[in-house]
């Protein structure tokens, strides 16, 4: 789905089913199956990829079920690690974890190697993904494994899964929230979005299909209070006749 905001920027989201298939693909590809945690929690935290990136290991909080998100990992043109503010002051948060993200991160850390020397980053060490020269992994590496996961899946499959990038990932947990009914200033907490604009016109998408369900919910809620003996004698349709010109 799209949203075009301001005519200047179109934001996707993918449908939950879509997300279902691509996430069960990735559990049970023999190549592509080391990676199912870091998807599966991009989907459910909405982290920007870079705030992921810049995660050590003392950011999880496996008893607390927490995340600290106080920085974001960024690598320059000059191929420069540097340890930046989050994106903005609202971006430095401590978010909740589901039981099911708790799971995630605790099998990526018990399956983290030892390592006798890491690299410090700006003054961070313990990152949670290292590269081949001990070096964390950045936005580049994670969006080039999306490419190849989506790139093989449109491979096997005859119904195409669109493009799914991290924030892709990001957009969907946004919508797959708001469309659950949460509270919007605690979408925008946990989102880390400065302004409420952006959570509600950006992020949120809304479609034919999710219209025709908001407006069966609300049919079905009306019935149930006709059922109950409870009407609005100000609500009925108007007649035809009440139109007439004379």
């Amino acid at each position: 789905m799209y949203l075009v905001v301001n005519d200047a920027v179109t934001r996707e989201a993918i449908t939950k089913d879509q997300m279902r298939k691509f996430l069960k693909f990735v559990h049970d590809d023999v190549v592509y199956c080391k990676y199912y945690e870091v998807i599966y929690i991009l989907f459910h935290t909405g982290m920007r990829i870079s705030e992921f990136c810049g995660l050590t290991m003392k950011d999880i909080d496996l008893e607390k079920k927490t995340i600290n998100i106080d920085h974001q990992l960024q690598r320059t043109s000059k191929m420069e690690y540097v340890i930046e503010p989050t994106k903005t002051n609202a971006g430095t948060r401590v978010n909740p974890m589901t039981k099911e993200v708790t799971e995630m991160f605790r099998a990526i850390i018990q399956d983290r190697p030892e390592y006798k020397v890491e690299k410090v980053v700006g003054g961070y060490t313990g990152f949670l993904f290292l590269d081949k020269k001990g070096m964390p992994l950045v936005a580049m590496h994670w969006e080039h494994r999306f490419n190849s996961m989506v790139g093989r899946y449109n491979e096997i499959y005859k119904v195409q899964m669109p493009n799914i990038t991290p924030h892709v990932c990001r957009h969907t947990y946004c919508s797959n929230m708001a469309k659950s009914g949460m509270n919007t200033k605690t979408l925008q907490y946990l989102m880390g979005h400065s302004d409420i604009a952006v959570t509600l016109n950006v992020y949120t998408h809304v479609g034919l299909e999710d219209a025709e369900k908001e407006l069966q919910k609300m049919q079905g809620l009306e019935n149930a209070r006709k059922e109950m003996g409870i009407s609005d004698k100000d609500d009925k349709p108007l007649k035809q006749n009440m139109f007439k010109v004379v």
